[in-house]
């Protein structure tokens, strides 16, 4: 199926096309300029019952075409009807523009819907344009804890949003294996190691990572070297036991981000930029070169921070990048007293490397406790790439684990945080096989990215309306059992040239009418979605959509003339069976940009 004709399904470019083309033949504002014309938008009016569709034209025009918003909204309200795809074009306070659509526009729709299946929804938008999506990134040194999980969910459905609306995403990893932390690491793999030989080590030391979950990496470093790692010096074994520990964590992160189905396309080291490991020499240096070359970086002493520490700082003159001329705050520190790169240093290249790998466009997915470091990353970003890249930071604020309103207690584990797979593995055992996955991944979507948000592990199961997983994933299961019993009750069988070809004007009760009305919001519901970086907006539209679905099967209970399945009329039966596969498509489209499954039971 083509993408050009479910892109004409979405009515809400349709109306935005007829009321552009207007506003390019009419006198009064033929000539404006293109940033004009791109401030006038299309949407559902606030109140439904006054049209389908909303323009703002003439009220955001209306002072350049010289005019008044009413008079300019009476010229577009006389050429737009011009078109005859309008029942009714209204004037509404002072100057916006409401359309009401005759139904069989709604009825075409339901008919995209059907032809389109699993394409419905997707749009040319992106123009194909390449995109960086970075999210996790989580320091190579335990396992994911629940605050990584929310990031993980909301930077793999970001990417596949993307998708959808016409954008080329890569989905890139960033392994943060050349900082300080590794040697952590690795200090701590090496306690485990003597652990595992039998030695009387104590418990961790101070500074240590604490958690059981390096107890294998001690056991496979006793395996592989035996005694021989410990009568070398720390500068002999540490190198060979932080590659074999970091290995091991990413392989335990690549396995907690598989039982969350969260994809990256791209993992990329650190620890490559600056050499190690990679035949293209230190990219750090080199970037830090192009600086000094183009004049960015002078010698200079920086005043200390105010309020939040800055790791970066040291009071002394210093090699400082004038990240003030790119709109940071402050000139920023690259080297270290003792030679080595800052993690702005890396940064900075990680990001150039990016772009020369043709990602004009980025966007990288944090935590909410590096808020400080956004302006100074987009200002260098800039720099690196000469102005032609551009970086987009979304932060993810603090998951709050609960269970019946109380704080969950700490991993054993891990130590000192609650992971995510023990999150995962104790949904699955209480809600079944996938339930871990399902829950968590629309749970962490529940909310924007900016707001805290509560995940009670009692709730997330319940099988009520209150539980909005269990309610969306449901009304799927109920447009399943429809067809169930279609496939049982109806004869002689309905076929799908049958549904394509329903006569859709029986389905004129305003529950059927609502349905169809949100089924038509997808397309556009989509792209804002993309616009926006917000995938809690499908969210709240299967919410919506799965709340008319199960309004609709509650009234055909009282109503026979409702029911979705009557032997005595085939037609109506063939008209109703077409609104729910519709609405069973429109859900699973919406649940697979989240990465939830639908189901066809529940259990």
């Amino acid at each position: 199926m083509a993408v050009s004709l479910v892109f004409r399904m979405n009515l809400f470019q349709s109306f935005a096309a007829d009321v552009q083309a207007t506003l390019r033949a009419l006198p009064l504002t033929a000539n404006l300029p293109a940033e004009a014309l791109a401030r006038v938008t299309v949407e559902p009016p606030r109140d439904a019952t006054h049209g389908d569709l909303s323009t703002n034209a003439a009220m955001v025009l209306a002072k350049e075409a010289k005019t008044n918003p009413r008079a300019l909204a009476t010229e577009i309200v006389a050429a737009l009807e011009k078109t005859g795809r309008y029942v009714k074009l209204d004037i509404a306070g002072p100057g916006f523009i409401n359309a009401t659509l005759p139904p069989s526009a709604y009825h075409n729709v339901l008919r995209a819907v059907l032809k389109a299946g699993a394409d419905f929804g997707r749009s040319t938008m992106g123009q194909g344009r390449k995109i960086n999506v970075e999210y996790v990134s989580a320091n190579p040194t335990g396992p994911m804890h629940i605050g990584h999980g929310r990031g993980a969910v909301y930077g793999d459905a970001l990417a596949t949003l993307l998708s959808v609306a016409g954008y080329e995403v890569t989905r890139e990893y960033y392994i943060n294996d050349a900082g300080a932390q590794v040697d952590v690491l690795a200090r701590s793999a090496f306690h485990r190691y003597r652990e595992a030989l039998g030695r009387d080590v104590g418990p961790v030391g101070e500074g240590l990572y604490p958690g059981d979950y390096l107890a294998p990496v001690g056991k496979k470093l006793a395996e592989e070297f035996g005694e021989t790692l410990e009568n070398l010096p720390e500068s002999e074994w540490l190198p060979k036991v932080r590659q074999i520990a970091i290995d091991s964590m990413m392989t335990m992160i690549r396995e907690d981000l598989a039982a969350l189905n969260v994809k990256h396309d791209v993992f990329f080291s650190e620890a490559s930029l600056q050499g190690k490991n990679s035949a293209e020499g230190d990219r750090v240096g080199a970037t830090i070169q192009d600086f000094i070359a183009r004049g960015l970086i002078y010698q200079g002493r920086l005043p200390p921070p105010k309020g939040q520490k800055d790791e970066d700082w040291e009071d002394r003159e210093q090699a400082l990048f004038r990240a003030t001329d790119f709109g940071d705050d402050v000139d920023r520190p690259l080297l270290k007293s003792d030679g080595s790169y800052t993690y702005f240093a890396s940064d900075i290249a990680y990001h150039a490397n990016k772009f020369s790998r043709g990602f004009a466009e980025m966007i990288d997915v944090w935590g909410a406790d590096h808020g400080g470091y956004v302006k100074r990353m987009q200002a260098a970003t800039r720099a690196a790439t000469g102005g032609k890249g551009s970086l987009e930071v979304r932060l993810c604020q603090l998951v709050k684990l609960m269970r019946n309103g109380e704080p969950f207690k700490m991993s054993k584990r891990a130590g000192d945080f609650i992971t995510l797979r023990d999150v995962i593995d104790e949904l699955d055992e209480q809600g079944g096989a996938g339930r871990g996955r399902d829950c968590l991944r629309f749970m962490m979507l529940d909310r924007k990215n900016d707001q805290e948000l509560e995940f009670d592990l009692a709730k997330v199961l319940e099988q009520s309306k209150d539980n909005p997983v269990f309610y969306v994933q449901y009304a799927h299961a109920r447009t399943a059992s429809v067809f169930r019993q279609a496939e049982t009750l109806v004869t002689p069988a309905v076929s799908e040239a049958e549904l394509a070809s329903a006569d859709l004007t029986i389905l004129a009760d305003e529950s059927q009418v609502g349905l169809i009305r949100l089924l038509a919001q997808f397309p556009r519901l989509v792209e804002q979605a993309a616009l926006s970086r917000e995938p809690h907006r499908i969210v709240f539209y299967l919410y919506d959509l799965a709340s008319a679905f199960h309004g609709l099967w509650n009234k055909g209970k009282e109503l026979p003339d409702l029911r979705f399945i009557n032997n005595d009329d085939r037609k109506g039966t063939l008209a109703k069976l077409a609104l729910v596969k519709a609405t069973r498509t429109v859900l699973a489209n919406g649940l697979a940009i989240l990465g939830v499954s639908a189901p066809d039971e529940m259990r």
